[in-house]
């Protein structure tokens, strides 16, 4: 049984928009800037990407979790937690030592990331715009936790060397809590993030496997 309603649960989306408008539209350029450095490179490419994705999820677990989801459901306190935990594991691993790589590839890990990418930041919104859900109450891209979830498994699929695992548990965790509203808040976009985690997770440990396989040659 959830603690708060469907209505108060969209509730919460629409008073949120509303607060931190234009934000969403700053989210949108650095996830579009972080996701043109995978393709376009630059000196610091890898450490502006993984800045990107620390400061959505922290974002998303201080200002959404603690102030905006977490006066209708307590729980908020340590989905918040996570979330900043995990912004500043991409802050440890991606910017300060530089342990992530993003790059080009033709395998299919990297054709399923940018896939993952692309619904994060438009056919998620639009999913939910031809379900019938009002605008205001729509999650937007880079703020809110399912999008910003989804559009990190696409980026790590768009790694080109292994990074370590650890940055991989909150990302599933996630993606099992928040895709439970595919199910019980009737929201059919988060299906995709209800399997992201498991589908990555197998794609990046091939990927993985065939890289260490090819250097062992």
């Amino acid at each position: 049984m959830l603690p708060f309603s469907v209505e108060q649960f969209f509730g919460a989306f629409a008073s949120y928009n509303r607060a931190i408008w234009p934000a969403q539209i700053v989210a949108l350029m650095i996830g579009g800037l972080a996701f043109a450095l995978v393709f376009r490179r630059c000196k610091r490419s890898d450490e502006i990407i993984a800045g990107v994705l620390a400061a959505m999820w922290a974002w998303t677990g201080l200002i959404y979790h603690l102030i905006f989801f977490a006066p209708i459901n307590k729980m908020a306190y340590a989905f918040g937690a996570l979330f900043a935990v995990q912004a500043m594991a991409f802050g440890y691993v991606g910017v300060i030592q530089g342990r992530m790589t993003f790059g080009r590839s033709s395998g299919p890990a990297a054709w399923i990331g940018i896939a993952f990418v692309l619904y994060a930041a438009a056919i998620y919104w639009l999913f939910g715009v031809a379900t019938g859900h009002d605008l205001a109450e729509l999650p937007a891209f880079g703020v809110r936790p399912c999008p910003v979830t989804i559009f990190t498994f696409g980026m790590l699929l768009l790694t080109i060397r292994p990074i370590p695992r650890l940055l991989l548990i909150i990302p599933i965790l996630w993606s099992l809590i928040g895709g439970s509203a595919a199910i019980l808040l009737h929201v059919p976009q988060d299906w995709v993030l209800l399997v992201s985690g498991i589908v990555s997770a197998v794609l990046l440990a091939g990927r993985d496997q065939r890289l260490a396989s090819a250097s062992s040659r």
